[in-house]
């Protein structure tokens, strides 16, 4: 590792967990949670490569819309990332990779990059780092390494690599003799027994030129739109957005159909790191700490003879009698109940609820924005409320409302107010009146959070009801 330069570390946070509803929503998903211990698994992920002698600053791969919390994420835990690649719309991880490869190249292709998603768990981050020095001799040599996990159980829910023959003079690499899909309960028994097959753990280590190269050779179309896309990228507010229309031009597929099946310098290193991608409830009850009869529980849970179950309390208290592997999942707005062996299909009710036109998948009652924070509280017809809160300085766009009027009340802080050619300050316990159609802006000039109570009233209270005039955070 001495004559290489340290690691170009990529995260992929573009994925919506949706297998860990209700907690998990598209706007505030699975990486972005606390699930073990006070930082999210994103940030986990960061700082897992704090090692200066291996890992340079990380690139992002982002959704857009998790733009301001993955920074603020960042921030708390002090990473600095070298990037952060804004996907306009998602179209899988061969193209997300090819744009951190793109701007890896950019600078100096022989750059290796390893390629992480930001939503799994590894327990022992000493083996995680010396599977990476292992990896990195491989990809020195323009080899594709994929990382495989020992398995310790016989898995349905992951797809598998088989090992080939040790490549010469690289101890712990082995080609990849195939990829194989997940398989049936059968077929995982055999593969665990045989020992030569190990979980695809979705984390990739090359250089930016290896990856472009094969890329081009097996999916050139993709590379072709990704290119354009980043040649037309433009920079906002600490963000890179790639072309919106050349990235959507490219195909849409992952990194193992596009390219790891298909060439012939993959590479595997087998590793064993209490690894887990927290794929579904079940994979969380595996992880997480438990009483003497199996219960893994969280939050105002009272459990009585109940037994290997997960009840997991986001909102409203769980008061379970004689479950036995159940999975019992509730949030201020939703309440999930299944048997632990069936938790893979909670993704089915998700798309139901998609299909049905809900809104429960998309968003907790509690969204977090650039500027601070809203809950809604109440709603009925033609009235809604919410409690807002601004972060001292942060500002909400100049806007306005074409079917909705809101009433405004000051809990706590200084509000400066800004109401077609009216400004006021209002402090605690004062209020005002925006009328439908006026153009409007709430401000936190203080220095403590501004908590405000918001009463909206009108024909229709949906969040698309917003025309913004002028916005801090360049959003339309």
């Amino acid at each position: 590792m001495a004559e290489q330069q340290p690691i170009i570390p990529v995260i992929l946070s573009g994925g919506s967990g949706t297998r860990l509803w209700p907690v998990s929503r598209h706007l505030f998903p699975k990486q972005l949670l606390p699930l073990f211990g006070e930082r999210s698994l994103l940030q986990e992920t960061a700082a897992r490569l704090s090692a200066e002698h291996l890992f340079a600053a990380p690139i992002l791969v982002a959704n857009e819309e998790h733009r301001f919390i993955i920074a603020e994420q960042l921030r708390q835990i002090g990473v600095s990332p070298a990037a952060m690649l804004l996907e306009p719309e998602p179209r899988n991880t061969a193209p997300a990779i090819a744009l951190a490869a793109l701007a890896i190249a950019e600078e100096d292709g022989s750059r290796l990059m390893l390629v992480l998603p930001s939503d799994h768990v590894i327990r022992d981050v000493a083996a995680f780092h010396a599977a990476v020095e292992t990896g990195a001799r491989a990809a020195g040599q323009g080899h594709l390494v994929t990382f495989g996990i020992v398995p310790d159980r016989p898995e349905t829910g992951y797809g598998y690599v088989e090992r080939g023959a040790a490549l010469k003079r690289m101890a712990g690499v082995h080609a990849v003799a195939r990829f194989v899909e997940k398989p049936d309960a059968a077929r995982a028994a055999d593969f665990v027994s045989g020992g030569k097959h190990f979980w695809n753990s979705g984390m990739f280590l090359f250089s930016a030129d290896a990856y472009l190269a094969e890329l081009g050779r097996h999916a050139p179309e993709m590379l072709a739109a990704c290119r354009v896309a980043m040649e037309g990228r433009a920079p906002d507010l600490g963000f890179e957005r790639p072309d919106a229309a050349a990235f959507a031009a490219s195909p849409a597929d992952s990194i193992d159909y596009a390219v790891m099946e298909k060439t012939d310098r993959a590479a595997l290193v087998p590793v064993d790191m209490g690894w887990s991608d927290v794929g579904s409830w079940r994979a969380l009850w595996d992880l997480a700490e438990k009483d003497a009869a199996g219960n893994a529980m969280f939050g105002d849970v009272l459990a009585e003879a109940c037994a290997g179950s997960l009840l997991q309390a986001h909102g409203p208290a769980i008061a379970a009698i004689g479950l036995e592997d159940m999975v019992v999942v509730t949030t201020k707005d939703a309440v999930l109940v299944a048997p632990k062996s069936r938790a893979q299909e909670v993704k089915k009710l998700v798309e139901r609820l998609a299909a049905e036109g809900r809104t429960e998948h998309l968003s907790h009652p509690l969204v977090y924005r650039p500027w601070g924070s809203y809950e809604t509280t109440d709603a009925g017809p033609r009235f809604q409320t919410k409690r807002i809160i601004v972060k001292p300085g942060e500002k909400l766009s100049l806007q306005k409302h074409h079917h909705r009027a809101e009433h405004w009340i000051v809990v706590q802080g200084t509000a400066r107010v800004t109401c077609d050619d009216k400004v006021m300050l209002l402090t605690e316990n004062q209020s005002t009146y925006i009328p439908l159609g006026a153009v409007h802006r709430l401000e936190n000039p203080g220095r403590i959070p501004l908590h405000l109570i918001e009463v909206q009233s009108g024909a229709y209270l949906g969040e698309d009801d917003i025309e913004r005039l002028d916005d801090t955070y360049g959003r339309n």
